[in-house]
């Protein structure tokens, strides 16, 4: 696919970090699929979808995405537009179209604080809120700017914690127990507790 190929160049200009973020993504989200009895054609949009779940941070500015400090409210805005930018980056692009609900909805919250739409519960498409849960662990367990990782030991606890508000319990539950069983990858800075 020549158009996935210049997202993923174009998201590796902008953020070099993105592309192994997203394979272990892929990776653990479809670890929890299998738990949930997804089938090939859907495994394949999900593979997909992880690819280009953070394809709309091209549009945020790079001081941005790399600043090592707390965000003020504006570039707070910018980044939480990026899966509405992201949706209308591949929205015209029909052999893309699987991946939409995954780009669109992966930081909704189960409770409904999440972005952009603020759905909450079986609201939200279930392709969101299984790459929610593996987007945050891996978010957790690698370094950013602004924090060290945390121990794949402690972000298994805020998973634990986080099930019924942040996410899907049953999501939640289906990655513990993928977790449990070595299925889940940990961000490439994590270390355990």
């Amino acid at each position: 696919m020549v158009r996935l190929a210049a997202f993923a160049a174009a998201m590796d200009v902008c953020d070099p970090a993105l592309a192994p973020h997203a394979s272990r993504v892929a990776s653990n989200a479809e670890a929890v699929a299998l738990r949930l009895g997804w089938g090939d054609g859907r495994l394949d949009a999900l593979r997909l979808g992880a690819a280009l779940h953070d394809v709309g941070k091209v549009n945020v500015r790079p001081e941005v995405l790399g600043k090592p400090g707390l965000l003020d409210e504006q570039e707070l805005a910018e980044i939480r537009a990026h899966p509405v930018e992201g949706t209308w980056l591949i929205a015209g692009v029909p052999s893309l179209s699987p991946a939409l609900p995954y780009v669109l909805f992966h930081h909704e919250r189960w409770d409904g604080a999440g972005y952009p739409t603020r759905r909450a519960g079986a609201a939200i498409p279930l392709e969101g809120r299984v790459l929610a849960v593996a987007d945050a662990f891996d978010a957790m367990t690698s370094r950013r700017p602004y924090r060290r990782p945390l121990s794949t030991d402690e972000a298994a606890g805020e998973v634990a914690r986080c099930a019924g508000t942040q996410f899907d319990p049953e999501v939640a539950e289906a990655f513990l127990d993928a977790l449990g069983a070595g299925e889940i990858v940990a961000g490439e800075a994590a270390v355990a507790a």
